[in-house]
């Protein structure tokens, strides 16, 4: 099995040798906004841009050829943007003829001191190990030949034995970097009160989201659906209004999205207030999604904490935790739930907390999609 792999990797060598170029290599027809993005970030002009496209295409399918064609003195192999081609890393028993059909391979050979499997071996050996939190990752990285690991700055010493377990193909390197999980601040998610008591997310702002006053004070710490922290109340108001915001941290990400619980999400695309009479429907972390109809606005519920002004009447049921939780009329935003009666087995009343009066207040600016 092993020859005939080779015989076949030979067999491909040899029909490349001629015809694999940048050029050469079909590559599928790139869209307007591939080409704008590239365009945009790498600082290419068009034509640059699909030329580059052409050659990393090429290069897509040489890597694999190289590999097969180096065997085991295979030292890694990247795409160098400079010469518009795939540098093929080699350790020294590559050299003379089969270094020459590299090049005709369209490939650029370098010589390496480390072999690619002994650097996925030492990768392997670091997985196996707990890394000090002064570890921000390590990656095998070819065109230093080496596993590079990334380290706070100023934390060089403290990694010192775990690169140890790579031995000398380690490289370690400061880095400014903190990497953390992204995610998304959702509306209808559910999030939690000083590690207690449970509410929905209503709208993401920038810096945050809105939500129902009654639900955290000023200076409550907030962790986010998958109980990670988020951040804390900003400002909170209850009773009198029932609204307040939470200010999050780096880790999340505010988004115009609005839980569906069963459909694709809804993207708010504004906060128009809708009239009475019209459809409106709510997201909530214990109910999920539930419809009806706008029924009267600016009531005052007389709750036995206190009363609230300004609210809006709804038919839509809601249960406890939904509180907070978002309220759309298509794709615009509308409020945050406070409170009502009933329950979405028998029905009821809900009530919500304008979402316009939220934003005025505290001077927020809704996200929108």
């Amino acid at each position: 099995m092993k020859r005939m792999a080779v015989a076949a990797v030979a067999v491909l060598a040899g029909a490349l040798a001629t015809t694999v170029s940048p050029a050469a290599v079909a590559a599928p027809e790139p869209s307007a906004d591939v080409l704008a993005a590239m365009q945009r970030d790498l600082g290419l002009n068009a034509q640059q841009a699909a030329e580059r496209l052409r050659q990393e295409s090429a290069a897509a399918v040489l890597q694999h050829v190289a590999k097969g064609f180096a065997g085991d003195e295979f030292g890694g192999a990247w795409f160098d943007a400079s010469i518009g081609k795939l540098v093929v890393g080699v350790t020294e028993g590559v050299t003379g003829a089969k270094a020459d059909r590299i090049k005709q391979l369209g490939a650029e050979p370098r010589t390496v001191a480390h072999k690619e499997k002994d650097l996925d071996a030492a990768k392997t050996r670091l997985d196996a190990e707990k890394a000090p939190a002064e570890v921000t990752g390590w990656f095998v990285d070819p065109q230093a030949n080496a596993v590079t690991i990334t380290v706070k700055r100023g934390q060089a010493e403290v990694a010192k034995s775990f690169a140890e377990k790579a031995g000398t193909l380690a490289k370690v390197v400061e880095t400014d970097e903190a990497p953390r999980l992204l995610k998304d601040i959702r509306g209808g998610d559910a999030y939690y009160i000083n590690n207690a008591g449970r509410c929905s997310v209503g709208f993401a702002v920038q810096g945050g989201f809105v939500t129902a006053g009654h639900c955290g004070s000023k200076g409550d710490t907030v962790a986010g659906v998958d109980r990670s922290a988020l951040g804390a109340f900003e400002g909170s108001s209850f009773p009198g209004n029932d609204y307040g915001w939470v200010k999050a941290n780096s880790a999340w990400t505010p988004t115009a999205k609005v839980n569906r619980y069963g459909g694709a999400d809804v993207v708010v695309s504004g906060h128009t207030e809708a009239a009475v009479g019209a459809s409106i429907c709510r997201s909530g972390s214990t109910t999920g999604w539930h419809c009806g109809v706008v029924q009267a606005k600016s009531q005052t519920v007389n709750y036995q904490e206190g009363s609230v002004s300004g609210l809006t009447r709804t038919d839509v049921c809601a249960e406890p935790g939904d509180s907070g939780g978002s309220w759309v009329s298509g794709t615009q935003a509308q409020g945050v739930t406070s409170g009502g009666s009933g329950n979405c087995t028998s029905g009821g009343t809900t009530y919500f907390q304008p979402v316009n009066e939220i934003l005025s207040a505290y001077n927020l600016t809704l996200i929108t999609g």
